[in-house]
């Protein structure tokens, strides 16, 4: 466990995840505190509240504590969180809420989605994804971006709601000190491993929506760019950043299109996504996860009447239409 202060009252709380790093964020004001993210189910005891008594807070202190999005390393910790801190507001954006207070529908909607294109992520991480995350805990606040939390008479925090990730994705924006935090709303060309490899691909799911978050990412006047797995990027590395996430979404949108457009005959999810990887990665951890911007892209090119989606033998298939 890591602790540093990245800003004056804006800490960066740092651990390992397997072959990467996560980090939370926790920004202290005038008697009022924020705490971005609880983790996975252990982290609160081994990480997070562990670093809170380090900075000089009590667990008593924690006023507010957002979930930035459904995913089980940024909210896993919630049960944890609300038995050792039972004053604390715990929160989300309205569209990540059903996901994160149940269990069951993450399991199957965000993580299980893949089986029913004859992919998944396996036995053993679907074991850990499970045990991961603790009981269900309910949400006592939900937000919908463009909410300011004012930790101080000068100290305003502004709520954005930046998807693509996920539908509910939350960032936060530092105005006093320039700093923004996105956490896994922006992704670059997939995530690093400690040597700092690209081994995991940038999962987003909805392209127009996070193209837009990426806009408006680049639209602040940001000096200090914080995530939940990238090193810490400050003045010009913001925007380099921001345009190579930008970037690998029109790469990938070419590579689907020209699979599809050199098939000789309709293809299915897992095989375009199969021919895909090596193109724009490839990536060695959880490669799976490169179906959902695969799956993304379809969706606009079948949209756009570009491509067409059929069903035969119980399995989705998609190929170019002629002369598009």
């Amino acid at each position: 466990m890591v602790v540093q202060e990245v800003c004056p009252g804006l800490f960066q709380i740092g651990d390992i995840l397997g072959p990467r790093y996560i980090y939370q964020y926790l920004f202290v004001g005038a008697g009022k505190s924020l705490l971005v993210d609880t983790g996975i189910a252990t982290g609160p005891e081994e990480v997070i509240l562990p670093a809170v008594r380090k900075i000089g807070l009590k667990p008593k202190d924690l006023t507010l504590c957002i979930n930035s999005h459904a995913d089980v390393d940024h909210f896993g910790g919630n049960e944890v969180i609300r038995k050792a801190c039972p004053r604390t507001i715990l929160a989300a954006h309205t569209a990540d809420a059903r996901w994160i207070q149940n269990k069951r529908l993450i399991l199957k909607e965000r993580y299980g989605w893949y089986k029913e294109h004859g992919m998944g992520y396996g036995a053993e991480v679907e074991k850990w994804l499970a045990g991961a995350m603790g009981a269900d805990t309910p949400l006592d606040l939900l937000f919908r971006g463009e909410e300011v939390i004012h930790l101080g008479p000068k100290r305003p925090v502004r709520i954005l709601h930046l998807p693509g990730h996920s539908d509910g994705h939350l960032g936060f924006y530092d105005e006093k000190n320039r700093a923004l935090v996105v956490v896994d709303a922006i992704l670059g060309k997939g995530l690093y491993d400690m040597q700092g490899n690209i081994i995991h691909p940038p999962p987003y799911f909805c392209v127009r929506p996070y193209l837009q978050s990426i806009e408006l990412c680049l639209s602040l006047p940001a000096r200090v760019f914080l995530t939940g797995h990238y090193p810490i990027y400050r003045g010009g590395k913001v925007r380099q950043f921001l345009e190579m996430s930008r970037a690998f979404v029109h790469e990938c949108a070419r590579a689907v299109a020209d699979i599809l457009r050199k098939a000789r005959s309709p293809l299915s999810l897992s095989e375009i996504h199969a021919e895909a990887n090596p193109r724009v990665g490839p990536f060695t951890s959880f490669p799976v996860e490169l179906a959902g911007p695969v799956r993304a892209h379809l969706r606009e090119l079948v949209a756009s009447g570009k491509v067409r989606e059929s069903r035969r033998g119980g399995r989705m298939l998609f190929q170019w239409m002629r002369g598009s």
